[in-house]
């Protein structure tokens, strides 16, 4: 079964290269104010969701104010070792792959793990024989969350297939997988702890009553697939479309005014343009012919059949339960209570009894010593950085989501302070935002990797202002459908005259000074010598952006130029471009922090969160409502009303990647209105 992680390479002789931080470097950090906003907006989903409320923020229709000061970025030093003015970095085939070993407990240590199960705390109390069900549906978070917030958690997940292994108690695990949302990084790292979990012994079944191509690719990595005779399955291939409100704001009289630079950046394009460009157009068919290829690759290797038999199979439009049984891509049919039967039967679990579980919240409450697993001396934090970025928290802002660079600076300079971590892993889950926190964050991410090894993991996006962070580390690892990179800007504002002309609103404005109106005056257009430094501000903004690239990647700056402009990369190609260090998920990331702090790659270290926050009020009411009235859904709407955050979903310009069967109650237009609020 194919694998994203490369064979262990012989052994290294350890090593760590830090790049030291100059002081013309360290003056043009500071000296960037750019409050720019940086934004990927794509979103890799089966189909739109209207039900993510955006975060709720002051409205103003001058989408992209911008304001930025000179600042430039040495190149470069030509360093020892180095080719053509670059430093020769370690391939990705020379790094640790991080691969799961399973190695059963036995002999003193088996016996202290019985000892513990009879004293444990009564939540992590399991019986025998137990079948672990997980409900993969709907939302998934990159952050570790609480027992008490709702929805799904990446680490928690991945914890508890890890336990399941060890656990003597867990017999085997059931997964429903039904209508993901989130992105391939985050089903890669789910799918790769499947992987791992199989190598125990233990079985892993899935049950699809739903199924689109995330869905399979999940449930693939099982043993065996089951669905009901009613199930929808749509596997009929993937799909990219891009919406234009062009046409729409001249109806109502809005002109937008967008400076972008880099011919592959999109964003503002569906605002200023009617269709899509020539570079956009190869940009997108490049990451979905990426993401095609890898989808046909793992689901043929995993069903042990040719990669041409599966593309023939999705082009024949099949819909039908029975012929996918036929066909061999699902085990049986069968309703969820049958599939049950079927493994109380298999587990030798009388008739009349029910079959013996434990869920997915109850099983998170287990530690991992409890079963044995135990971490060693040595420390590596780990720092989760998810969602839009924003540079102070809201006055009014109650959730949790997305990313402070006030917060998150400090939990930087607590591991760079401390003596007790002996290396540090940015977990990156972001879209990008404002470009004045980008830069304050890439900065204390430089000042940590001169005192520590620092490795940037990304999962389902990094890109924009979420690659500015990684770039200031000392590897990046991400997945191979990571969307990552988008170097570029984009600024601009609404000309709203005509539109104030129908509605019958006047606006005078007094000013002192020739630029005071720039952005302030949306009634009417730019003067000449407004959109000269508008587009020379802009252009400024990108300057910073891709020097600062070249200096962190090392690389000339004629090198980043070819690879930056504004392109979004998928982890795969990024890597083959020198934007990326490693293919892989968290554990690769784990393994070339313990190379580079010099800790034996066989020594077990302690990975401790530093991102695990207390659940605020909100989350408590949804917790309970959850667990005790089931009124989640309920509940979540009305807080909507009075919390103003909530989750920000990595998108880039309306543009949809999709299963061909969309949503039916979605409504474009109306999903990109509310995608570009939630950016105001």
């Amino acid at each position: 079964m194919a694998s994203l992680l490369l064979p262990t390479p012989p052994p290294l002789t350890s090593f760590y290269h830090r790049s030291t931080l100059s002081s013309s470097s360290s003056s043009s950090s500071s000296s960037s104010s750019s409050s720019l906003q940086f934004h990927p907006r794509f979103s890799f989903s089966s189909f739109p969701s209207l039900s993510q409320t955006p975060t709720k923020r002051s409205i103003s229709l001058r989408t992209f104010a911008f304001d930025s000061s000179d600042s430039k970025v040495q190149q470069p030093e030509q360093k020892e070792g180095a080719i053509d003015g670059e430093n020769v970095r370690i391939s990705d085939e020379d790094y640790p792959s991080g691969d799961f070993e399973f190695q059963p407990i036995t002999g003193w240590r088996n016996f202290l793990v019985k000892v513990k199960m009879l004293i444990a705390f009564p939540w992590e109390r399991v019986r025998k024989g137990s079948v672990l069900t997980m409900k993969l549906r709907g939302e998934i978070s990159d952050q570790a969350k609480s027992s008490f917030s709702p929805g799904l958690s990446l680490p928690q997940i991945c914890e508890n297939f890890l336990k399941a292994a060890y656990d003597p108690r867990i017999s085997g695990v059931y997964l429903h997988i039904d209508g993901l949302r989130c992105g391939w990084g985050k089903v890669e790292e789910i799918r790769r702890h499947i992987l791992n979990f199989k190598k125990s012994g233990k079985f892993v079944v899935a049950y699809v009553p739903t199924c689109q191509e995330k869905e399979y690719y999940l449930a693939c990595a099982c043993e065996e697939i089951y669905a009901p005779p009613s199930a929808y399955f749509s596997l009929f291939g993937l799909s990219v479309q891009a919406s234009f409100l062009r046409g729409v704001l001249d109806n109502i009289g809005i002109e937008p005014q967008v400076e972008r630079i880099g011919k592959y950046k999109s964003a503002g394009d569906q605002l200023a343009r009617r269709t899509m460009t020539d570079e956009n157009c190869e940009m997108l068919t490049a990451l979905l012919d990426n993401i095609y290829a890898n989808w046909l690759d793992k689901v043929s290797s995993a069903k042990g059949k040719g990669r041409k038999d599966i593309e023939n199979f999705i082009n024949e439009g099949v819909y039908q339960v029975d012929k996918l049984k036929e066909e061999g891509l699902i085990s049986n049919v069968m309703y969820d209570d049958e599939v049950t039967a079927m493994l109380k039967e298999r587990l030798g679990v009388k008739a009349k009894k029910d079959l013996p579980t434990v869920d997915y919240r109850r099983y998170s409450r287990v530690r991992k010593s409890t079963v044995g697993i135990s971490g060693g001396k040595e420390l590596i934090a780990i720092i989760r950085a998810s969602g839009s970025i924003s540079r102070v928290k809201g006055q009014f802002s109650f959730s949790r989501s997305g990313i402070v660079a006030e917060e998150f600076i400090e939990k930087i300079r607590t591991v760079r302070k401390s003596k007790q971590y002996k290396a540090a892993i940015i977990r990156i889950d972001s879209p990008g935002g404002d470009a004045l926190a980008s830069d304050l964050m890439w900065r204390e991410i430089r000042l940590l990797a001169a005192s520590k090894p620092v490795i940037a993991s990304m999962s389902d996006v990094a890109a924009s202002g979420g690659y500015y962070m990684a770039m200031g580390t000392d590897a990046i690892v991400a997945e191979s459908l990571t969307l990552t990179g988008s170097i570029g800007v984009v600024t601009g504002k609404f000309n709203l005259g005509k539109l104030y002309e129908k509605i019958g609103f006047t606006k005078e404005i007094i000013s002192r000074g020739r630029y005071a109106e720039l952005v302030a005056a949306d009634q009417r257009s730019f003067r000449p010598d407004e959109a000269e430094l508008f587009a020379k501000s802009a252009q400024n903004a990108y300057k910073q952006f891709r020097d600062k690239a070249a200096l962190s990647r090392s690389m000339t700056v004629d090198k980043m130029e070819e690879v930056a402009q504004g392109r979004v990369w998928t982890g795969k190609d990024a890597a083959s471009h020198g934007l990326v260090d490693a293919i892989g998920g968290l554990s690769r990331a784990i393994a070339i922090a313990k190379l580079k702090a010099n800790i034996p790659q066989e020594k077990e270290v302690t990975v401790v969160e530093l991102s695990r926050s207390n659940p605020s009020l909100p989350e408590i009411l949804l917790g309970a409502g959850s667990s005790l009235t089931g009124v989640e859904t309920t509940l979540k709407e009305l807080l909507q009303g009075l919390t103003f955050s909530d989750g920000v979903q990595a998108r880039m310009d309306g543009i949809i990647f999709r299963s061909l069967e969309g949503f039916p109650n979605s409504n474009p237009i109306l999903s990109i209105i509310i995608d570009y609020l939630s950016s105001l």
